[in-house]
């Protein structure tokens, strides 16, 4: 069994919506999870959504306040569900996370623990958010990093390239799609 999984992260109707000037990227991202899934490895899809009423929202969390005075993000909305392009299989791994990191509010690195879960590979929507934040709590937490480059969207492309070309390579391996998939070999 493997050690790695791969997480797919805020790639929900509602943020895909806003990111969609990237025609290719569900077809990327729909590549990279037939690529983990061929070679049998865990896939784990994060989405961020909240109670109705926005219990977990502080008024000083400059974030997510604006967003709780919007009808969006419950989870009964369907803009927080899981795209439909990349829709996960029954064995695939559910986490709802109530912040911008995929630990934060959640119950993830509880599910990568009890799997034996060493090493993560990121993507998601965007880069500057969940992508950044869940990488630098990874890790603080001591997992092994792989970041799909092109399996992850911002609505900055300079950020996205400095985080990508500079920032993340202290702390992760970063990778296109195609090199990933080509590292897994045959299936």
């Amino acid at each position: 069994m493997s050690t790695s999984a791969l997480l797919v992260m805020d790639v929900q109707p509602g943020i895909v919506d806003r990111y969609s000037r990237d025609s290719g990227y569900l077809a990327r991202l729909r590549r990279t999870i037939d690529a983990a899934r061929a070679a049998e490895i865990r896939i784990i899809y994060v989405t961020v959504r909240f109670r109705p009423g926005y219990p977990e929202v502080s008024p000083r969390n400059k974030s997510f306040a604006a967003l709780a005075q919007t009808p969006g993000f419950s989870e009964s909305d369907p803009a927080t569900a899981i795209h439909p392009d990349i829709a996960p299989a029954p064995s695939d791994i559910l986490v709802t996370k109530r912040r911008v990191s995929a630990f934060s509010g959640s119950d993830l690195d509880v599910v990568l623990r009890a799997a034996n879960i060493d090493t993560l590979v990121l993507t998601g929507i965007a880069t500057s958010g969940v992508v950044l934040s869940t990488l630098r709590q990874a890790a603080d937490l001591d997992y092994r990093l792989v970041v799909l480059a092109d399996a992850c969207l911002d609505g900055d492309a300079e950020v996205h390239r400095v985080l990508t070309e500079k920032v993340f390579p202290r702390q992760a391996e970063v990778l296109t799609v195609s090199g990933w998939v080509e590292r897994l070999g045959p299936r």
